[in-house]
């Protein structure tokens, strides 16, 4: 008769060889079900490379940016040559004990500083009140954001007159701005330039916005003002609205600031050497002010009857300047601001391809166990050219989602 162990063993039938099942109700139920529960298993993948997935990638981009931006602040020139006050002598014709100390200037960009290429370092954001501490890139375009915070291209760069705006996630790539909205008014922004230059920005005020408020939060509202903006999703997790973070620069904490450089941008320098348009130019002294009515005074380098126009002196209420890149829908940043689900059909085949190539995967590690008559030999063949084609798979759907920032 045998043990009860063997006659189990006779009874049972290895998967691979028993026979067919019929094709009724139970098994369509029973595809529908696994089906289901395949569609669950790759759901819960793809949250786990969204929330850490995605931010090891992010720290890799970080590491390298951080080289690349310690590259730039070595080679850039960041201090004007030494200047010695002139020393006197006294009565007997020695100099005296003790001389003026020497002063190192620093040295600002040229106007306009080039901006780097996208998804190239151009600023460390320092935020000490949340603990960031991160290299920013030029541009907020899928590809740019995935590396940390992204400059809208069209506004001007930190440390120029104008509003900078600076855009990053908030629950994926790192979340550099996962905890923005515990900021408060006067906490500080830390702005470090790629030309050298450093920038302390506080916080004036912190509101939330729609999706699609683009113009009414990043474009520069007042072009005497050099003022930062910082842009995520709100709340975490969703892109329901917009969280918005405005600072003004510190000067007495803070290197010059120097103008945005565009050709229609006013000149907001003192007025110590004025060309007015249109007129032959006059000089000022340095001790002249310009009244509220902006009109020149009378002395004897400018004639009475001459009135500087408004565009010599900076405007006295608010005017808000297009982007540079012009038309209506503000360029990139006003794109991203607004993206919502499949704006980039660029994904479309990165998509179908990865897709395709799973699906090959798994029905080629389900062949080899047939064949072998074990489950264990396809999925030990398989699973490691699966998981790369998954990650590259899910990199392709996150394309295809909102900006989240």
């Amino acid at each position: 008769m045998g043990t009860r162990a063997e006659r189990r063993r006779q009874r049972r039938v290895a998967r691979f060889s028993r026979p067919p099942a019929p094709r009724d109700w139970r098994w369509v139920v029973g595809g529908i079900g696994r089906i289901l529960v395949s569609i669950s298993v790759l759901l819960f993948a793809f949250v786990g490379y969204q929330l850490w997935g995605t931010g090891i990638a992010t720290a890799r981009a970080q590491d390298d940016l951080q080289l690349a931006f310690t590259q730039l602040l070595d080679t850039t020139p960041t201090t004007a040559p030494s200047t010695t006050a002139p020393t006197t002598t006294s009565g007997d014709g020695t100099p005296p004990s003790t001389a003026a100390p020497t002063t190192t200037l620093p040295l600002p960009p040229p106007l306009p500083f080039p901006a780097p290429p996208r998804g190239e370092p151009l600023a460390r954001i320092e935020i000490p009140a949340i603990g960031v501490d991160k290299i920013v890139v030029e541009g907020i375009r899928y590809a740019d954001l995935r590396k940390g915070p992204g400059h809208f291209p069209e506004t001007p760069l930190p440390g120029q007159y104008g509003n900078a705006a600076i855009a990053g996630h908030r629950s994926t790539y790192g979340e550099p701005f996962a905890d923005v909205d515990r900021l408060k008014a006067g906490d500080e922004i830390v702005i470090t330039a790629a030309w050298g230059s450093r920038y302390t920005y506080v916080v004036t005020e912190i509101f939330f916005v729609r999706p699609d408020d683009y113009q009414l939060v990043v474009p520069t509202l007042d072009p005497r003002v050099a003022s930062l903006t910082l842009v995520s999703c709100h709340p975490r997790f969703s892109t329901r609205e917009r969280i918005i973070v405005r600072a003004v620069v510190d000067a007495e904490r803070s290197d010059p600031v120097t103008l945005a450089g565009t050709p229609d941008a006013p000149d907001l320098r003192p007025l110590t050497s004025t060309t007015v348009p249109g007129a032959t130019e006059t000089t000022t002294p340095p001790a002249t002010t310009v009244p509220t009515d902006t009109s020149v005074p009378t002395d004897t380098s400018v004639p009475t009857a001459t009135t500087a126009p408004a565009t010599t002196s900076p405007p006295t209420t608010p005017v808000t300047t297009a982007p540079p890149d012009g038309g209506d829908d503000g360029g990139e940043g006003a794109e991203v601001f607004q993206s919502s689900w499949f704006d980039d059909p660029g994904a479309y085949p990165a998509v179908a391809l990865w897709g395709l190539a799973l699906t090959l995967i798994a029905v080629g590690a389900t062949a080899l166990s047939r064949k072998v008559m074990h489950n264990w030999v396809g999925l030990a063949v398989g699973i490691g050219p699966f998981a790369v084609a998954l990650y590259f798979f899910f990199v392709n759907i996150s394309r295809m989602m909102p900006a989240n920032l």
